[in-house]
């Protein structure tokens, strides 16, 4: 039985104590460290959280670091701390996504990189994920030329308090009142932002765009891969939604991307919109599997296809995939 770290008690951190238990990973103990030792109580069970330090991590076996989306400091500071001790670290945060000592891994697509682990092995970006879930299992058959990608995600990426910022807006829209806004330079309910991250240089793109490029080359392993994402921040609880367009290098429909993705783990289709039937964020949030449909012929190249994809971006999207990593190496 293994003895687990968690660092950080967020969302992401709240959703691998949930998860442990749902998934029934072999754990005998967990041990919950942040910043300021106090007890959190999750589903009714309190949790005493200690304070990081390295020797925290002393006769633990794995530390999942569960930052969420722009989360920074904890796998920098106490990441290879950890290693050192023997713990084999699983790091939700992108300090370390792009190094090229580092795995990136995203199980049901390559978990054969995990043979080059040093005993750190990096989860990918939630939205990255996402995408990559319907993408990969075609890009093996047709081989991806190219992908456009605009994602919707929902605030809980941001972190609890983003979520707390969008019920409270509502609530006080319907109360007549002024709306204030903390996690986001706008207002979030009822509108869109076309910004997740920052903007950094000069090239126009946003640091969360900039990631699904790196990372899906990465993952793939295929720099040639030409991607354009636009990646926009919705008044959604929870569940990442992404309209992607793909061309590939040989001809492949619409029927047998279907068949393909029937077949391939932790995808489930959903595609019959002359029922209503499509993926939505509300039916992905607190699902496994990604959700795919609306899949159709991509009208304006020679080998393309269209699709919608939802996912649970806490759960597929970090913990959870931080989680299935962890599986693998046990």
């Amino acid at each position: 039985m293994k003895t687990i770290a968690i660092v950080g008690i967020g969302a992401v951190g709240t959703e691998l104590v949930r998860l442990l238990i749902k998934r029934k990973f072999p754990f005998g103990s967990i041990v919950i460290l942040a910043r300021s030792e106090r007890t959190e109580i999750i589903d009714g069970i309190p949790y005493q959280v200690k304070a990081a330090i390295p020797e925290s991590f002393d006769d633990v076996d794995i530390a999942f670091f569960a930052g969420t989306e722009g989360a920074k400091g904890a796998s920098q500071i106490l990441g290879w701390e950890a290693v050192k001790r023997g713990c084999v670290v699983i790091d939700n945060g992108d300090d370390f996504r792009m190094d090229a000592r580092i795995p990136l891994i995203i199980p049901e697509i390559n978990t054969a990189a995990l043979r080059e682990h040093q005993g750190f092995i990096a989860n990918p970006n939630c939205s990255t994920i996402i995408a990559l879930m319907p993408l990969a299992p075609l890009h093996r058959v047709a081989k991806i030329k190219r992908i456009i990608a605009s994602t919707y995600q929902a605030v809980s990426g941001t972190g609890a308090q983003a979520v707390i910022e969008l019920e409270d807006q509502v609530r006080a829209w319907a109360g007549g009142h002024a709306m204030h806004s903390k996690m986001y330079p706008h207002q979030i309910a009822f509108n869109v932002i076309p910004c997740v991250g920052s903007f950094k240089d000069e090239s126009g793109e946003s640091t969360e765009e900039i990631k699904m490029r790196r990372e899906t080359h990465k993952i793939l392993g295929d720099s040639s891969i030409k991607i354009a994402n636009t990646c926009v921040r919705v008044p959604v609880f929870n569940g990442h939604s992404i309209a992607i367009n793909a061309e590939f290098e040989s001809p492949i429909t619409a029927n047998e991307a279907r068949e393909i993705l029937t077949r391939s783990p932790g995808v489930h289709v959903v595609d019959d919109p002359t029922k209503s039937l499509y993926p939505m964020p509300i039916n992905a949030s607190g699902q496994f599997d990604v959700l795919v449909g609306r899949i159709r012929k991509d009208q304006s190249v020679e080998n393309g296809l269209a699709l919608w994809c939802s996912g649970d971006n806490i759960w597929k999207g970090a913990a959870q995939n931080a989680i299935q990593i962890a599986e693998q190496l046990v």
